[in-house]
């Protein structure tokens, strides 16, 4: 079973995003899932300065490209700017090393991938003697300007933003002289942070959520929360998966594609990357939706440390 071409919603600035996409961190083994991803009808794929796989997954579509599987106007490629390159004068620099990695002409979306500003330099993470992380000080208004500098200059196709409040957002749509809204906002979603608030303010300024750890999380522990339960281990979702003779992870995804979301999904396996597509075969009841909306506590799945203490840095309970 794959994707089929048709599943995709268009954006607010008439571009189409396919609505179920592929997560490519950590970049260890990213270019061959992303290769079989690409096997099995995923159009999207959705990667990131701060991932370091941006070559990986170049080469993975370069490489599907070559063998006939797809042409590249085929394939929706996200990428995001990184938080130490928010100073205008930084904004196009981030793209094109990103897109000189890729070996693309161009992305079809470029996200800012956290409101939080750094202290701009070769380190991702910019840490003081305190071992603390350096912040910068940057006027997103103007980060945004530099965003749509780079559309209109034909390096990508859409805009949009990551992890961005409604405050957040609603300074963007009333920026003075705003030329392009942001497409998208990415943001981590889940039945345990269901962002219903924020999902309806999107809706209603024709923006799209996009979400992330949507299974919860990988484990990884760089940047999961240890103290999180395992979500695909929760009985209503185990009680629901058994009914519809489906996986808790199966019943994760169709929760969010019925809510109107994009949905990324992050794994490196055959099995559950040919599993994921089988998302689009069969539907959740009203009442099992509703069951699922009230699994929400406003809990993360990703450690806050590394922003907290940011002027712009958004608590799990923050929509």
């Amino acid at each position: 079973m794959a994707l089929s071409k048709d599943r995709g919603i268009t954006m607010n600035d008439g571009n189409k995003i396919p609505i179920l996409g592929f997560g490519t961190y950590p970049p260890d083994a990213c270019e061959e899932a992303t290769k079989i991803a690409i096997e099995f009808g995923f159009r999207l794929i959705d990667s990131a300065y701060l991932y370091q796989s941006e070559e990986h997954v170049g080469r993975a579509v370069r490489a599907k490209i070559s063998d006939g599987t797809v042409k590249r106007e085929d394939i929706f490629y996200t990428g995001k700017l990184w938080s130490t390159f928010h100073r205008p004068e930084l904004v196009r620099k981030c793209l094109e090393e990103s897109l000189k990695k890729l070996q693309f002409d161009y992305m079809d979306l470029f996200l800012i991938h956290s409101p939080c500003s750094m202290k701009p330099g070769p380190d991702l993470f910019p840490m003081g003697e305190d071992k603390k992380p350096i912040f910068d000080n940057v006027d997103l208004r103007q980060t945004w300007e530099a965003m749509e500098a780079c559309k209109d200059a034909g390096l990508v196709r859409s805009i949009g933003v990551s992890n961005f409040t409604r405050k957040q957002l609603e300074m963007i749509l009333n920026k003075p002289g705003l030329k392009h809204k942001p497409v998208i906002n990415q943001v981590e979603c889940h039945p345990y942070r269901n962002q219903s608030k924020l999902l309806a303010f999107c809706k209603s300024n024709n923006i799209l959520v996009e979400g992330y750890s949507v299974l919860g999380s990988q484990r990884d522990p760089k940047w999961s929360n240890p103290d999180a339960p395992p979500l695909l281990e929760d009985p209503l979702l185990v009680a629901i998966a058994k009914k519809y003779n489906k996986s808790p992870a199966l019943v994760a995804i169709r929760y969010q594609l019925q809510r109107g979301l994009v949905v990324l999904v992050k794994t490196y396996t055959r099995k559950r990357i040919e599993e994921n597509v089988q998302a689009f075969s069969f539907q959740l009841s009203e009442e099992d939706m509703k069951s699922i909306d009230g699994l929400h506590k406003g809990m993360s799945f990703l450690k806050p440390e590394i922003f907290a203490g940011h002027p712009q840095y958004n608590p799990p309970d923050v929509e």
